[in-house]
């Protein structure tokens, strides 16, 4: 069902593009949060007061000392200089300062539309959700923080998968209202095709092996491409014994679970490298418009997506390289949100 026939004004429309490109970049500076391991530098959840950074040595050797007292600094980091440790703060700061302003250029705008009746209950109804599911999204993350603050120097996997699919559902939320602020224009095609469905339905699942994928840091384990350190299948998988619970929760004292969540990652960007080709080929001919350009560049992201998956993985040393990672992570959202836009242009406009 598509939005009312109410006419949204050219501000109304420009924002909600505003709000989804952050919603992107919030996503891209989590992600670059993570592999720099920034994450849990900043020891407490201050809405109000957060906003200022430490402004002398005094206040930065304080923050520090907070730093000082979590796993991650005495198993990891533990001869980190106050100079180490700003730069980790900085990331942190900036991924929570961006959410803030998310909120600030969001929230704010969004009264006044309502109070100036600019924006129908249809609307409203669907960025109330949007709003709901950010705030979610912000306490999964600080749930997330919290979970690497005690015993373990790094976030639990799981929920910072919670944490990253609660992203992902505020940005197809977002790309939801966008299609139907839009409107897009009918297309010659039978609109229950199921095959872009399906694909849309394995990219959300290969979003959240994603976040397992980066939660494990389970990329380092098997750092070899077309092989996974020699095995096509690594043997840990192939013991039954090891197909266990215990083994999926102490993901980083076995190697099992980074190899099941590695190795169905890398399956999963085989199969949807082979779906979007052939969705390609089978829709091209049948698709006008807009949704010509959408197919279109699903075939170019899904492969730049497949390329970049692979050199992350053969330029792992030690650690997942920061451009690669970000990039892969990047690209991997953008054909998510493409192949979002063509499944909601392929719908009838009954405006």
């Amino acid at each position: 069902m598509l939005a009312s026939k109410f006419k949204y004004t050219k501000t109304i429309r420009s924002w909600l593009i505003v709000g989804l490109i952050m919603l992107v970049g919030q996503v891209i500076l989590g992600g670059i949060t993570r592999l720099t391991g920034s994450g849990l530098s900043i020891t407490r959840w201050d809405i109000i007061t957060g906003v200022i950074p430490p402004l002398n040595a005094e206040q930065w050797l304080e923050a520090f000392e907070l730093y000082k007292q979590t796993p991650q600094f005495h198993k990891i980091n533990s001869l980190f200089t106050v100079q180490d440790f700003k730069f980790i703060y900085f990331w942190e700061y900036f991924h929570r300062l961006w959410i803030r302003s998310l909120g600030f250029i969001f929230l704010i705008p969004f009264i006044i539309f309502v109070f100036k009746k600019q924006l129908d209950f249809y609307l409203i109804k669907r960025l109330v959700l949007v709003i709901l599911l950010t705030i979610l999204t912000a306490s999964a993350g600080w749930i997330m923080v919290q979970s690497g603050l005690v015993n373990r120097p790094w976030v639990n996997a799981y929920k910072l998968t919670i944490h990253f699919v609660f992203a992902i559902l505020v940005i197809w939320a977002m790309v939801k209202t966008i299609a139907d602020v839009y409107l897009p224009s009918t297309n010659k095609i039978n609109f229950r095709k199921p095959i872009v469905s399906m694909v849309v339905g394995i990219t959300f699942l290969q979003m959240i092996f994603a976040g397992l994928m980066a939660g494990m840091k389970a990329g380092l384990y098997y750092p070899t491409w077309p092989d996974m350190n020699g095995e096509f299948i690594p043997d840990v998988l192939l013991k039954s014994a090891n197909w266990s619970w215990e083994n999926m929760i102490n993901y980083d004292t076995y190697l099992f679970a980074p190899a099941f969540i590695q190795l169905t990652h890398r399956m999963l960007a085989y199969l949807l490298g082979a779906l979007t080709i052939y969705m390609f080929f089978k829709l091209k001919g049948k698709v006008e418009g807009i949704s010509k350009i959408w197919l279109a560049i699903s075939l170019i992201l899904v492969l730049a997506q497949i390329v970049l998956g692979i050199l992350t993985v053969l330029y792992v040393k030690g650690k997942i390289p920061l451009f690669l990672g970000v990039s892969h992570q990047l690209v991997g959202l953008l054909y998510f949100m493409n192949m979002l836009f063509l499944q909601y242009s392929f719908r009838k406009n009954k405006a």
